[in-house]
């Protein structure tokens, strides 16, 4: 299913997207930040939704539904899929960030330039309360109030929760 939001914005709805996977239990909580543009994105979630609700360290609590967005930054691009989710993880922030570019690897993400076209970007939107400030690491991610991309799938889930 589909709901068109605007002339540029669609969002789709399946049954991994949006989704309430388990209930909070203990650990940290992190909502993080998924898109792409190359290959069947779509199913690409399907699998790394699949793949976060087995790991050890990281429980998918919620997904949002996906977003259809143009790109930003490399215009000269296919349009993006992004979607927002919350996790529940042992790991720290530094531990988590390394385990995102894992997963974007073992998703065949190759980094050519900035803002190319890609097929899973996994960010780290906000972890609990904490605030990183390091070379490598921002946390609150520093442009997530400037994108419909992850306001949008965000404002989604908060809704969700105050629903609850």
């Amino acid at each position: 299913m589909r709901k068109k939001l605007s002339e540029d914005l669609v969002f789709y709805f399946d049954p991994l997207y949006p989704k309430n996977f388990s209930k909070y239990t203990n650990g940290e909580i992190a909502i993080l930040g998924i898109g792409g543009n190359l290959g069947n994105v779509r199913r690409r979630f399907r699998k790394l939704a699949i793949y976060l609700a087995s790991h050890p360290h990281v429980r998918l609590l919620r997904t949002a539904p996906v977003l259809k967005n143009p790109p930003f930054g490399y215009f000269d691009q296919p349009d993006f899929y992004n979607s927002v989710i919350i996790v529940q993880t042992s790991f720290s922030p530094r531990e988590l960030l390394h385990f995102c570019l894992q997963t974007e690897k073992r998703f065949r993400r190759k980094r050519s330039f900035k803002n190319a076209p890609r097929t899973l970007d996994i960010d780290i939107l906000f972890y609990g309360k904490k605030r990183v400030d390091q070379k490598d690491l921002t946390i609150p991610h520093p442009h997530w109030s400037e994108r419909d991309s992850v306001q949008l799938p965000l404002q989604y889930l908060l809704e969700g929760l105050c629903g609850l």
